[in-house]
């Protein structure tokens, strides 16, 4: 052991298209501020090239999940999702990340955690941020999850072992209530005057819902066209910023660039139309319900989140959304759509039916595919955390 720094065990997977540090909870210290200063060590943040540690300078890559022996009778492990901060000092714990979940069955069963059974192990995840179940079903071969296989997801190169993963138990993930505010529609007025009318749905995470022609977009901008333009992305953290006020997740939107980093998403909503994606694939319009842009820590996702995806399928079935209203005709009865996105296609095969005047999520299932990328122990500086 080197005498200037300490060590501890970690994992690099891929889970769907995002990519993060998994670490069991024991390796971590006890004392929260402890602890983010060692999870900001591991990552090399902040700075912008995460240099220093792991992160790969991408919020895609900035994530963490801590996996534990479960805390509920009702569950197999626990798994608490981190955003680290590029830029500043911040570890988001408020909410999940669906991708990086991809990873935490076949993570478990790989590292002992869940008996393997084939050919499919079930793995039900206390998910703590948000305090929900997320069933996954891994396939697995000869006591380990497997690697191989015919499931293609946009955003990933190749293929790899199909895994389900159903939000069903995820409604009011955040702020217990399907629709925070208790209307389907909220108008919000910026300090210059200018209003939008959004729709805020929380299911898996809260995501501000907003039309694209609203914003002056077709909706098929690629990610850097729509972050280069910095009078946009301002006037969209101002839309977020209210949005969390109305939530009651901060006092001021000015504030949810701190504390409110992570959440609510915010998705740029638009019809269905043909587009060719920023990595040069075709995307027809008979082969989408609609199309989405998804903004999140002050950037635009690549693809499109999984739990993002699961509130917009969502959605999508409320009467008079905003994704209700862009949704085709020929969709609105259909339980698996097709969303639109800068990488691509993803899919959601959501049920939802009206119990007793009250929306009861009976399915939200999205296909993932995840990897173990590194096993090892990552070096920090002790002087980073005394």
């Amino acid at each position: 052991m080197h005498p200037d720094m300490v060590s501890m065990k970690c994992t690099i997977m891929r889970g769907g298209t995002s990519k993060g540090i998994y670490i069991m909870e024991n390796q971590l210290p006890k004392d929260t501020i402890k602890k983010n200063k060692v999870i900001r060590a591991i990552f090399g943040s902040p700075d912008i090239r995460q240099i220093d540690g792991l992160g790969g300078a991408d919020v895609l890559t900035s994530k963490l999940a801590i996996i534990g022996p479960p805390s509920r009778n009702d569950a197999d492990v626990d798994y608490t999702f981190a955003q680290v901060s590029i830029n500043d000092e911040v570890v988001d714990f408020k909410s999940n990340c669906g991708n990086i979940s991809a990873g935490v069955g076949p993570y478990a069963i790989d590292h002992g955690l869940v008996r393997a059974m084939e050919p499919i192990t079930t793995v039900r995840i206390h998910q703590k941020n948000t305090g929900r179940i997320i069933v996954a079903e891994v396939e697995v071969k000869d006591g380990k999850s497997r690697v191989e296989g015919d499931c293609q997801i946009d955003g990933v190169p190749g293929t790899g072992s199909r895994i389900k993963l159903d939000f069903s138990d995820s409604i009011g993930a955040l702020t217990g209530k399907l629709l925070p505010t208790g209307n389907v529609r909220d108008e919000i007025e910026l300090e210059n005057g200018e209003k939008y009318m959004v729709s805020i749905v929380d299911v898996a995470i809260p995501v501000v819902f907003i039309k694209a022609r609203d914003l002056g977009l077709k909706g098929i901008e690629t990610p850097q066209e729509i972050e280069q333009n910095r009078e946009l992305m301002e006037k969209i953290e101002e839309i977020r910023g209210n949005a969390a006020v109305k939530m009651g997740l901060v006092k001021r939107w000015d504030l949810a660039i701190k504390e409110s980093t992570y959440s609510p998403f915010l998705s740029i909503i638009s019809p269905a139309i043909d587009y060719l994606t920023f990595n040069g694939i075709n995307v027809k319009a008979q082969d989408i319900d609609f199309i989405s842009r998804l903004i999140f820590m002050q950037k635009v996702h690549k693809a499109h989140p999984v739990t993002g995806t699961v509130c917009a399928g969502v959605a999508a079935k409320i009467s008079d959304t905003i994704v209700w209203e862009v949704l085709k005709e020929r969709s609105n009865d259909n339980k698996k759509l097709m969303i639109g996105h800068p990488s691509g296609v993803i899919p959601i095969e959501c049920d939802v039916e009206m119990r007793d005047s009250e929306i009861v999520l009976k399915k939200a299932a999205i296909y993932r595919t995840a990897r173990l990328i590194m096993e090892g122990d990552v070096y920090i500086r002790k002087s980073l955390i005394e």
